[in-house]
This record gives C-alpha cells, structure tokens and sequence, in this order.
C-alpha cells in the first residue's frame, strides 16, 4: 500500500516529493510542526496589525540662522542673541499677511503691533506672559495670572481647573473672538464649535450596529506650548508674535503650587507650559491642535465604512455590521494614530455599544432617534413635579444662583432631542410658582 501510495504521489507532484512517504521520520522532518497553524492563528490572529507611518512634518524654520540676527534691536523686546553679544533675533520674517489676509484676521507682525491691537501697553502685555519672571512662569500662586482649583474626577485623580483672572480673560476673549474662531475646524470636531452641539455630535451614529466610544486622558494639559506657538504659525502669523499670543494662551503653574494628597506623578503634567483647562481660548485651540488626528481618524473610519465624531476629547466610531467584523483591526489602527498625534487614550472609559443596549453619545440616546435617556427624563420630571408641590427652593440642591434658568435649560435641552417629551415638562414648569 505504501508503495502505491509513492508511486501516485511521484506521479502528481515528482520524484522530489516522493521520498516524504517513504518512512514516518522523514515525514515528521519535512513537515514539522511548527509549519502548522498555531492555536493563536486558528483564533483570528494569524493577520497581524499593520504599523502605520507616522506624519512627517514639514517646518518653515528649521534652525535660527545668521539672516535672523541683526546688529541693532530690530523691535521693543526682541530677544537678544546669547552666543553673540551686541546681536539680535529678527524672528518677523516669516510673517505671512496674504493668509491671514484670506482669514480676515489681524494683521500683527511685531509685539507692538499685538500690543496696539489688545489696545494695553506693551509693558502689561509683556507681565501677562510673565516675560519679566525669572524662567517665564509665576514665582508664586499669589502673583500668578491664574485661580488654581483642584477637583476630584469620578473615576479617580484630580484635575486642575485654571480660571484665568479678569485682565487676561479679557485678552484671551479678545484672541478667541477675533483669531480662533475665525479659523475653520475639522468637520467631524463638534464641541466648542458654532452651529454645532451635542446633538450634532450624536446625529452621524443614530441607527448603528455598533458604537465604540474613546476618551482622550488629560486632553488640555497633553498640548504643550509647541503645538499651540505652531498653531499660530500655521495661521500665518510670525513667529515673534506667535510666541506671544502662545503665551497669552497657556499657563506653568508656579513651584509652590501644592497638590492634594501629596506630590503625585500626576503634577509632572502641569509643569511644562500649557492649554489650561478654564481659559476661554483652551477649546478653540485644542480643536485646532487635534486636526491632523482629526484627518486621520476620519480617513481610516471611513476606509472601514464607519462614522467619526469628536467632541471635546470624546472619540464616537460607529457603523453597520461589516463595521463591527473589522473592529480587531480597526481599534489597533485607531490607538496608532492617537499614539502618534501626542494623546493618550484613557483605556478605563473605553466602551463598546451593542445595538441590543442603550446607545449613547454625549449624553444623547441614539438607538432609533436622538432621545434622553429615561432615567434623566425622570428625574427631571420629579424635580419639576417637587417644585410644584414643595416650592422650588426646596430642589435648589446645588444652590444655582438663578434656578428658574437652570430648568428652563434642561427643558429646552429635552425638547430638541424629543418634543413630545419636552412639552410636558414645559407644562409642569409653567405651574410652578415663583
């Protein structure tokens, strides 16, 4: 029988294949078990994750050359040349008016002229950036620009929320009004954006087979001080000024700082410059950050038919079921490219939703429709239903200085995701008496 089975195997596939039925050893030493699939390969995992090329960068400027250094201070406050004594840095060059021109943005070239604009002196400009501190950052939380309040996250950490006081917001309001909402975003950035909401946010995944939804860990402070002097810079400003108004914008929080509990790694995050989560520049600018990721997560979800939103440093992806199969490949693609943006992804608040459960996105159930969710549309009610009842000081539990807006609020907030719903809240608030 052997022989029979030689001689038919010599005449399909040669004499060279032959000798492999001659005796069992030869067998086991030209087909030895590791040529087999692996118990991990017949699991789905014999497709390994393909690494994704990072984005190469292109910068205007890659070092500071003798055509920057002039012989006489080209403008108040330029920087001095270290390595040579009687030099200055001319760092006005690169200014680009036709763009900002096409933005209708300022045209600001010099710290004068950054000065002129905010209409303050050049000087009290200069002391909101902390240009005369020893290191450029506060001596101490008494003199700095900024209120520091530290609160505890539900999930565990703190967070610190940077209220800048009144001679900076105004600046920062200022930049906010006339610069960064003036410069386009990304389509899929829904938060802090005009004409765009959480209901916005929660309309491209009504209907899905599958949700999955990232949080991006300690989104404001992860944006350095780099990234937002680039920003401006990108919009066309020069680099003199661009570090000006990144100074304006971001905050190092000064040495005696404490933190609560203790010294925790987590400090480490607020010591280099950057976005304080308070200012009202902060969400312009970390949309404005977060384009290229943006870009990149919008081509890759659309290349597995899927949908991407963004709000604030919420991550939405949804889809049908094809969407759904390619999850394993897909999420390891998605991390990539988070990773090489500079985020970090905080993997507790990863979450994939199934059509068979509640569905939600920002606060907003998308299963069919945009709905509320039952559980907030009672509680609401109830609330509204103790006013009646009980007055509505009595449900003022968060002691809101103006209670009577705070519900009409909520009710309008149910009446855009459900009418029906929202009505008969209206009606309860309408016999409350005030």
């Amino acid at each position: 029988m052997n022989r029979l089975l030689t001689t038919l195997w010599e005449w399909i596939f040669g004499t060279e294949a032959s000798s492999a039925f001659e005796d069992g050893s030869r067998r086991q030493t030209d087909c030895p078990q590791t040529d087999r699939p692996s118990e991990k390969k017949r699991k789905g995992e014999e497709y390994p994750t393909p690494k994704l090329t990072p984005f190469r960068y292109r910068y205007r400027q890659k070092k500071r050359t003798r055509s920057n250094l002039v012989s006489e201070q080209p403008y108040r406050l330029a920087m001095p040349y270290v390595a040579s004594l009687g030099e200055f840095l001319d760092l006005t060059a690169d200014h680009a008016p036709e763009k900002l021109n096409q933005q209708e943005l300022p045209l600001l070239k010099t710290p004068e002229d950054l000065a002129n604009w905010l209409q303050k002196p050049l000087g009290t400009v200069a002391w909101l950036t902390d240009y005369f501190n020893e290191a450029r950052r506060p001596i101490d939380v008494r003199k700095a620009h900024y209120r520091y309040t530290w609160k505890q996250k539900r999930a565990g950490g703190y967070r610190l929320i940077e209220s800048p006081l009144p001679k900076l917001k105004e600046t920062q309001e200022q930049i906010l009004d006339e610069i960064l909402d003036r410069v386009p975003v990304h389509a899929a950035a829904h938060g802090f954006c005009t004409g765009r909401s959480i209901l916005t946010n929660a309309k491209p995944h009504v209907g899905q087979q599958i949700i999955v939804k990232m949080d991006l860990d300690n989104f404001y402070t992860r944006v350095r001080f780099s990234r937002v002097v680039a920003i401006f810079r990108s919009i066309g400003y020069s680099r003199e000024v661009a570090l000006w108004l990144a100074k304006l914008t971001t905050s190092a929080i000064p040495s005696n700082l404490e933190f609560p509990g203790g010294e925790p790694k987590q400090l480490r995050l607020f010591l280099p410059r950057h976005l304080p989560q308070g200012a009202p520049t902060s969400p312009a600018i970390a949309n404005l950050v977060a384009f290229s990721l943006d870009v990149r997560l919008a081509g890759l979800t659309k290349s597995f038919g899927g949908n991407y939103t963004r709000y604030g440093d919420d991550l939405t992806f949804s889809g049908d079921w094809r969407f759904q199969k390619s999850l394993r490949l897909f999420i390891p693609l998605a991390q990539q490219i988070i990773r090489q943006e500079r985020f970090v992804i905080n993997r507790r608040k990863r979450k994939i939703l199934r059509r068979s459960t509640q569905q939600s996105v920002t606060g907003v159930v998308v299963n069919d429709k945009t709905n509320i969710s039952r559980k907030s549309y009672d509680n609401l009610k109830a609330t509204l239903h103790n006013c009646i009842k009980l007055g509505p000081a009595s449900q003022n539990r968060d002691d809101h200085p103006n209670f009577y807006a705070h519900l009409r609020g909520r009710i309008a907030y149910v009446q855009q995701l459900n009418k029906p719903r929202g009505d008969k809240l209206l009606a309860m608030f309408k016999q409350i008496r005030w």
